[in-house]
């Protein structure tokens, strides 16, 4: 089975000091996430656009270090391990989970600098103009940082790679395009050009629209989207299996530039909502009733159920998008408890449990809470400020070598996480501290 979304265990540093966090961070997390309207939409903005990160640290101590490194990166935002090998790399997932992340908090400011670079990156791939994405790029600002395209002639953004005995290597997953990461694109971007100017605003729904055109031709007759392409440039090959997890993602994608969209292209919304329909019965279909929870999505025929890897985040994902319409999201909670907890947090997936995943317990911490379950939350939150390191970054669990289930794209390599830092555990931590739903309706 391939890797469904993204990987961020290239990066591999010597395991860092953490402590917990300090009592006036956790305070101001605190009062944030109790004065809030659970899930309701988005956390109070204030009139000033551009919060510092001292103030945005105040709000969440994971934001606070999503908007240090927008700042530092002025575009597409990645890890900094000295002792890793492995260049750069800006997986796209986290840029967009940090860009929702950052407009929720009304720091529009940090969240277009990494929005600006989704569209430069749309708009000046080195081999395809379809709308596509990859599934990674060089981190920093893809405009400043652009290289010269042979192939195309043009001007054209960078891809992660290293230099290897006098060879640039670049990497199979992150040149890649994944259905998933596609979605979370879409969904950024729409949240970025609700807070922005007319221009931007245009920019950002302009990108959104063509990433969700190409998306469109992923459609599966048999039901839901297929997983993407993968391989290099003109060598890519389309992906046979679907992800549950990817179909997820699109439900929430759809809908939401569908709203974005509705006065001004009522016809083009309401091809969107269909696709979004469509992804959300795909979903449904992968739930087993009996087990209570939703299977990782099909094999590469696109219809038979890949029944060998039980993945936590297809399961809280489902919970979050498909809130107010799922009544088995209790029962779900109850399978992810009893089959894929380990100590105070909660691994990968159902099998060895040989660690803790924080970003997968930062989503259950998010589930708790929309779930009432407030006593969970408080618990799950106080295990994640074990995990924080004094400058609000979170590490991607609590050991290093834990598995997830699944194998490295293109590989016959385990994929497994380290206790380094990682931005998709941050992110999903700064969503827990602000009580905010990413995949909620807009």
């Amino acid at each position: 089975m391939k890797v469904l979304r993204r990987k961020n265990s290239r990066s591999k540093t010597g395991q860092r000091q953490v402590r917990t966090l300090n009592k006036r961070a956790m305070a101001a997390a605190c009062a944030v996430t109790a004065l809030a309207v659970l899930f309701s939409g988005c956390v109070r903005r204030e009139e000033q656009k551009s919060l510092s990160v001292k103030e945005l640290s105040d709000i969440s101590p994971a934001l606070g270090y999503l908007a240090a490194r927008a700042e530092h990166c002025e575009g597409f935002i990645y890890v900094e391990n000295s002792k890793s090998d492995a260049g750069s790399f800006a997986y796209l997932y986290d840029s967009a989970a940090a860009i929702i992340a950052l407009t929720e908090a009304g720091a529009d400011y940090h969240a277009q600098l990494i929005a600006d670079a989704l569209v430069f990156a749309m708009n000046h791939d080195r081999f395809f103009d379809d709308g596509r994405l990859r599934n990674a790029y060089a981190g920093g600002n893809p405009e400043r940082d652009s290289g010269w395209s042979i192939l195309r002639g043009r001007e054209a953004v960078r891809l992660p790679g290293i230099w290897k005995d006098g060879v640039w290597s670049e990497d199979y997953y992150a040149v890649s395009t994944s259905t998933g990461n596609m979605a979370w694109a879409i969904l950024a971007l729409c949240d970025a050009a609700r807070n922005a100017t007319e221009k931007k605003a245009a920019e950002y729904t302009g990108a959104a629209q063509r990433a969700a055109e190409f998306v469109l031709t992923l459609r599966s007759d048999t039901g839901g989207f297929t997983g993407g392409y993968e391989g290099w440039d003109q060598n890519q090959v389309v992906v046979t299996y679907k992800s549950t997890e990817h179909n997820i993602d699109l439900i929430c994608a759809f809908t939401s530039l569908a709203s974005l969209i509705r006065e001004t292209d009522p016809l083009k919304a309401d091809i969107y909502t269909e696709a979004s329909e469509h992804a959300k019965t795909f979903v449904l279909g992968m739930y087993d009733k009996r087990l209570h929870c939703f299977y990782t999505g099909t094999q590469n025929d696109g219809v038979t159920v890949n029944k060998g890897v039980l993945p936590l985040d297809t399961n809280t994902w489902a919970i979050l998008a498909l809130n107010g319409e799922f009544a088995d999201a209790r029962s779900v909670i109850g399978f992810v408890e009893q089959n894929i907890s380990v100590g105070r947090g909660f691994d990968f997936s159902a099998g060895d449990l040989n660690g803790i995943w924080n970003e997968g317990t930062a989503q259950m911490a998010v589930c708790y809470r929309l779930l009432g379950d407030i006593e969970s939350y408080d618990r799950v939150m106080a295990y994640l400020a074990t995990q924080t390191a004094e400058d609000g970054s979170v590490t991607a669990t609590d050991r290093n070598g834990v598995s997830t289930g699944f194998m490295v794209s293109g590989t016959d390599i385990m994929w497994k996480y380290d206790n380094t830092t990682n931005l998709g555990a941050t992110n999903w931590t700064a969503f827990a501290q602000m009580g905010v739903n990413p995949l909620r309706k807009r």
